[in-house]
Formats: structure tokens, sequence, C-alpha cells
């Protein structure tokens, strides 16, 4: 790679980061060019040579967020006795740690009413990024009498993503942790543990 290629691979990196953080803190609205590009130590001038619009920017962001929450939820779950990998993982997700570190946890709380009201335009790449959560959790939740693995890793993500949503929209209330409390209790109760 040469240095002009690298430089540029560099500064997609320091956008895609800067977008990241603005987009969990703030949501698609709040994470808007210029601040993304501020917080990248640039100006926005420089942002089209790196994507054609937001809206590619946001999908990329979503994509990559994802992708680094899922790798670390899947983390050495080998390691793990078999049967309590599904819990280990919900575990993860609903932790005070994914709750209050707004700028490091999972996107989804953030974007997901946005993309259900005024950014539609995401819903596939959001959608893309659900099935990839489910489709992980799904080796880890066998089939049972009338629910099938997809059907129960899906409805474990559901429970977790809005059982982190609530967490933490009453983030400083005693019901925050209620919810994360409950949301991981009530998983033990639908994996029979």
């Amino acid at each position: 790679m040469n240095v002009r290629a690298d430089q540029k691979s560099k500064t997609r990196a320091s956008i895609l980061a800067s977008s990241a953080r603005l987009l969990r803190e703030r949501g698609i609205v709040g994470a808007r060019v210029a601040d993304v590009m501020e917080g990248a130590g640039l100006t926005v001038g420089g942002f089209y040579a790196h994507w054609p619009s937001k809206e590619a920017l946001v999908d990329e962001t979503i994509t990559t967020t994802a992708c680094a929450m899922r790798e670390h939820l899947f983390h050495r779950l080998d390691d793990k006795p078999e049967e309590a990998r599904a819990e280990v993982v919900v575990k993860r997700y609903l932790s005070v740690a994914n709750r209050d570190q707004i700028a490091l946890g999972c996107p989804f709380p953030a974007i997901a009413g946005e993309i259900a009201t005024t950014a539609p335009a995401h819903a596939p790449v959001l959608a893309e990024q659900i099935e990839a959560l489910t489709d992980g959790m799904r080796p880890l939740v066998p089939d049972r009498p009338g629910i099938t693995s997809r059907q129960l890793a899906l409805g474990l993500a559901a429970l977790m993503i809005g059982g982190l949503t609530l967490a933490r929209a009453t983030r400083g209330t005693p019901l925050s942790d209620q919810v994360l409390t409950s949301s991981r209790a009530l998983a033990r109760v639908v994996l029979g543990r």
C-alpha cells in the first residue's frame, strides 16, 4: 500500500470511529456530518472523498459497530460450557457496562426508534445485523417443541435489544437496574436455566 492510500485508509477509519461514537451517543439525526468530521479532526469538505452520502456512512457505521458488538458477545464462547453459552451472551449484552458505556456499546438502542419512524432507509441494514446476531445465537439454543432455534434466537435478540433500550432510557433511576436484572432472569427462564 502506498503512503497516500495508507493515509486515506487511516482517515476513513478515523471518520468511522467518530461516526460510531456519535451514532451510539446521539442517534442518526444527532450524528451530523459536521460533528462526525470534527470528531475525526477533519473538515467537512473531506467527507465526500470517502462516502457518497451521510446515509452510506450511517449504513457502514451500523454494520461495523454491530460486527464489533457480536465479536465481543461471542468472544471465547467455546471456553464456556455448551449449555451456558446462550446465557453468557445474554449476560454480556444486558450488562451494566453495555448500558453505561454508550459510546462503546451496542448502537441498536440509539437508532432503532429513528429507523422505525424517521430513517426507514436504514431498515435493511439494521435487519441484516439483527439477522447476524440471531444467526450467531442459533447454534446456542436447540429446537424445542413448538419453537425453532431461529425463533428462540430471534426472541432472545429482541429481549436483549428491548431490555437494553429501556435500561438506557431509564438510566439513573432504580428501574434501569431492574430492567437489566428482569430481562436476564426472563432469558434464563426461556433457556430453561
